[in-house]
């Protein structure tokens, strides 16, 4: 196996990019500017937290990306099913259950190796992404949790596309 080659050094900060991508489309931010920026984005249902976190030692840019929705001990088993027919469908990122915080989270890194630069192309690629997924998703997640349906039933409910105009 060959060796790792030194990485070399990074001349910008990723989560400057997602401050700028933030200002740029006035959602609310906190950040130490260092390794993690937090921001709130409102969905056509919920409002959607996500953090950027700046891992330098594996050198990713990593998104979580949670709504305000805590899954009861019950309804746990459901998600957990719910969650691996969503997963299924997903080509980029994935859901994850925080069992200490009963959340469920979207989440999704950008590897930037070797002093790569992420741009505000990708950034806004990268937000555009998560939003869309948890925007299209979160609706099987209020079935399963507050309607009691089935993890089946709540992914039937999503997929269902209409076409043509009424």
């Amino acid at each position: 196996m060959p060796s790792p080659k030194r990485r070399s050094e990074r001349r910008d900060n990723p989560l400057k990019v997602v401050e700028r991508v933030a200002r740029a489309n006035e959602w609310p931010f906190e950040s130490d500017l260092k390794d993690e920026i937090a921001l709130i984005v409102t969905g056509r249902a919920t409002n959607y937290r996500l953090s950027f976190s700046w891992m330098n030692d594996i050198e990713v840019l990593h998104l979580a990306c949670g709504f305000e929705m805590k899954v009861p001990a019950p309804r746990q088993p459901e998600v957990q099913r719910l969650l691996a027919g969503i997963n299924e469908q997903l080509w980029i990122g994935h859901f994850d259950f925080w069992a200490e915080s009963s959340v469920v989270m979207f989440r999704h890194s950008l590897l930037l190796v070797d002093g790569i630069s992420v741009s505000d192309r990708q950034c806004e690629a990268l937000l555009g992404s998560a939003l869309d997924t948890c925007e299209r998703y979160y609706p099987a997640f209020q079935f399963v949790i507050w309607a009691g349906k089935s993890a089946r039933e709540s992914m039937d409910a999503v997929m269902f596309e209409t076409a043509g105009a009424a």
